[in-house]
């Protein structure tokens, strides 16, 4: 078994059965500049610990899989360059050649059920890109939902990719699909899309149960709760439409593709929208926060 690097705060909460909730470093390494990087991921942090909940921020940092960070290491990683994005293709290797990586969505859920959390918190999941049937490119993070046992909480899949494909790979994957508190799935930086989401709960008692039957029933996997950014920050779909088919063209026109994609379509589209789009994915990685503090908070007391 790998040798996991707690800190302090979460051996205290695994000691005590305080429940804890899993979040990711790419936010921090690849999401937004430094200041603001550290300061929207301690916000996060707070936003869990006043719900009543520990956070595990998890990263690799020179080899070794951390599980939580201090404060100063939070900080370190905020302002360090050329850190690996980490999925399941490469977070071993990046372990074992003493690297430092920063986990995507298919990452912390690897690293969250090694330390035996049960929830994470993020902004979008990855999904299937738009053209993914001549190119192929589907993120990792479908798979990794059903294989992996842990309840993630995202304002659905990134707005940029294929939305219907998404949600039909994940059906054929047989990884639940449940909107929080309403019958559409969401769309990332709007609250609602005109597709209908396959299971709805409208608490975290709920959703709590449900992972708790699937390990009962011994299936694999995790479940997706795709929950709705707050409509007092979300970007209408009418507007973002427009935006991400342009960006999209550009990208096109570049022969922009593979790992590039996401990084260039989300930085147009923070540009064209002036800013709107990282106060909305701000807001809605905090709204993801909570439920999943309270979704944690349930389970422990299962």
């Amino acid at each position: 078994m790998i040798d996991l690097q707690f800190s302090a705060e979460v051996a205290t909460a695994r000691a005590t059965g305080q429940p804890i909730v899993a979040l990711e470093s790419t936010i921090i390494t690849h999401g937004m500049p430094y200041p603001q990087n550290v300061e929207v991921a301690a916000q996060v942090e707070a936003d869990i610990r006043t719900g009543g909940a520990v956070p595990a921020t998890i990263a690799v940092i020179d080899g070794q899989l951390h599980i939580g960070l201090e404060a100063d290491q939070l900080q370190t990683l905020g302002q360090a360059k050329g850190v690996a994005k980490l999925s399941r293709a490469d977070m071993a290797a990046c372990i074992a050649t003493g690297g430092t990586g920063a986990t995507t969505v298919a990452a912390t859920m690897i690293a969250a059920h090694l330390a035996g959390i049960h929830v994470f918190a993020t902004g979008g999941i990855g999904g299937v890109h738009k053209g993914a049937e001549n190119s192929f490119d589907i993120s990792a993070d479908l798979h990794e939902l059903a294989a992996t046992p842990v309840t993630v909480v995202a304002a659905g899949a990134k707005a940029i990719l294929d939305l219907p494909k998404t949600l039909e790979v994940l059906e054929t994957l047989g990884v639940p699909v449940i909107a929080h508190g309403q019958d559409t799935f969401p769309g990332f930086w709007s609250a609602g899309s005109d597709l209908t989401a396959p299971l709805r709960m409208d608490d975290a008692a709920q959703i709590a149960r449900a992972h708790v039957m699937r390990t009962r029933m011994g299936l694999p996997g995790g479940q997706l709760i795709a929950n709705p950014i707050p409509t007092d920050a979300e970007i209408p779909a009418h507007t973002l439409a427009p935006i991400i088919a342009q960006a999209q063209s550009e990208a096109d026109a570049r022969g922009i593709a593979g790992k590039s994609v996401t990084p260039f379509l989300l930085q147009r589209i923070f540009e064209l929208t002036e800013g709107r789009s990282l106060t909305a994915n701000i807001a809605l990685v905090r709204n993801n926060a909570r439920l999943a503090t309270r979704i944690a908070r349930e389970m422990t007391n299962l």
